[in-house]
């Protein structure tokens, strides 16, 4: 059996930054753990496989060690290959998810993802988040991560989490943001309880995002860089229920998986 393979940097414009997501389009699903080890054998944060579903497409994500209800860099690469690659239909793709309808249209350079909005609300520090940051954050939120505000862009870039304290939580991951110095917020992200110690950029985190700084800073278009090694650039919009989070991509790889 033979599986086609994309590797694309999404939330970038040129190759070895944003983050690099698996893409794999499907005829029909395999069995769940050839996915996961599949997604296991790539060791990114997130491959993503597809198959054609009416008139879009059913879209699946696993972490190398689990599989997740919605990633944001993936989808932009499955989108970007979809454009490029495996259809003539250029302006927008729909998918079906454990997370609902996603909808990717291209806007000039961009790719434009519409989201669902998941609103983070104020709760108690769960025991071992303070002492996984290493620092105390001036409130602590939580949606489907736990989300920790610190007071600059500085200390969220200085901070060096305790992965084994953060493995802990019982949320997906740990958000942390700021106001940025030259965007309207940046973030970090650490999920290491699904394998991933830092996401180089993550769509779905600003899902809680979009619409906590778009409150703060009374503001519907919104400018995000997340704080990784490798970097990304985010461009977004609070729609109230939906957000839209717009990227780049760029192919690094196309190959092929032989399982035989």
């Amino acid at each position: 059996m033979e599986i086609p393979l994309y590797q694309v940097d999404a939330f970038a414009s040129k190759i070895f930054k944003g983050n690099p997501g698996a893409v794999c389009p499907l005829e029909a699903w395999l069995d769940d753990p050839v996915m996961q080890a599949i997604a296991e054998e790539n060791n990114l944060s997130e491959t993503a496989f597809f198959v054609p579903e009416g008139e879009g497409y059913h879209i699946r994500w696993f972490t190398p060690v689990a599989e997740v209800d919605l990633c944001g860099h993936a989808t932009l690469a499955a989108a970007f290959v979809i454009f490029n690659y495996l259809s003539t239909v250029s302006s927008a793709v729909t998918f079906s998810s454990r997370s609902g309808r996603l909808r990717v249209a291209q806007k000039g350079e961009l790719l434009s993802m519409d989201f669902p909005s998941h609103p983070p609300a104020p709760c108690e520090a769960p025991a071992g988040l303070l002492d996984g940051l290493g620092k105390d954050p001036l409130e602590i939120l939580s949606s489907e991560d736990y989300v920790a505000v610190f007071s600059s862009e500085r200390e969220v870039r200085e901070l060096n989490p305790d992965m084994e304290s953060l493995k802990k939580m019982g949320l997906r991951g740990v958000i942390a943001t700021a106001r940025g110095s030259t965007v309207d917020f940046v973030s970090r992200f650490f999920a290491p309880k699904y394998g991933v110690n830092e996401d180089p950029v993550t769509g779905s985190a600003h899902c809680a995002l979009v619409p906590y700084w778009a409150g703060k800073l009374a503001k519907k278009y919104l400018h995000a860089r997340q704080l990784s090694r490798r970097g990304g650039e985010l461009f977004c919009e609070d729609h109230g229920e939906r957000v839209t989070i717009s990227g780049n991509a760029v192919r690094f790889m196309e190959g092929k998986i032989v399982i035989e």
